[in-house]
């Protein structure tokens, strides 16, 4: 489903270049779940924003099903985001005047909310164990309660692919626990493709895809490994 060819990352920090990606190149096949793995600064969120369209290459391509993430216009990566991509972020992104069942509904509301689409998020949050805090505001909700309005919210629309960023680095183990069992169920049954970046290893099972990255390069490249380095649990292990 995803193909990263040579995807270069370079930022200007005053009158200094850096290299955020330095010539990336991996593939991940269609519903696998992929952990992008490395310590700080390491490049994995450039790398997760790229495929959600928030940021761009300096240079390279990404595909998607054959199709150019780099060639699209404004508007076509805004459309590719609305409806093909779901986000879960570190810091749960909830509003906070809205209730749960309305935080779920957001990526709804420039369109407006039918009650099939209603129907759809008290679905999902019944599903990950909310059915009894659909008024609730953030604030009266849990970390791991929060979470799980934000997946609920990415999996509203269906997507075919789901991207996390770090979605258990602001809870404690047991919650962040909760968090990995809960999107491994999801996935499985929405068939989406699952791309999470996280520092903790404990989340990843021999099934596995991982990619790692140091200095924003794979590692591995120099081995000259399958698939651009992009490696099962088993291996990374090894």
């Amino acid at each position: 489903m995803i193909d990263v060819v040579d995807v270069h990352k370079t930022y200007k920090s005053g009158t200094r270049e850096v290299h955020a990606l330095r010539g990336v190149t991996c593939h991940i096949q269609k519903g696998r779940r992929a952990f992008i793995v490395g310590p700080s600064g390491s490049g994995k969120s450039t790398l997760l924003y790229m495929l959600g369209v928030v940021d761009h290459p300096t240079s390279g391509r990404i595909l998607v099903e054959g199709r150019d993430l780099t060639a699209m216009s404004e508007a076509e990566r805004n459309d590719y985001r609305r409806d093909r991509v779901g986000f879960i972020f570190q810091s749960f992104n909830l509003i906070g005047n809205l209730s749960a069942i309305e935080n779920v509904l957001v990526p709804f509301l420039p369109r407006g909310v039918t009650p099939e689409r209603r129907d759809r998020a008290k679905e999902l949050l019944i599903r990950v164990g909310l059915g009894d805090r659909l008024d609730h505001r953030p604030y009266q909700l849990s970390g791991g309660e929060q979470q799980r309005v934000a997946i609920a919210r990415a999996l509203v629309k269906d997507p075919d692919l789901l991207l996390a960023d770090e979605p258990t680095g602001e809870l404690d183990s047991k919650a962040g626990d909760e968090i990995h069992h809960l999107l491994r169920e999801l996935q499985e049954t929405s068939e989406a493709t699952l791309v999470v970046v996280t520092h903790d290893r404990r989340f990843i099972t021999p099934q596995d895809l991982v990619l790692e990255i140091q200095d924003g390069l794979l590692a591995g490249d120099d081995d000259a490994e399958p698939a651009g380095g992009l490696r099962s649990a088993a291996d990374a292990a090894s």
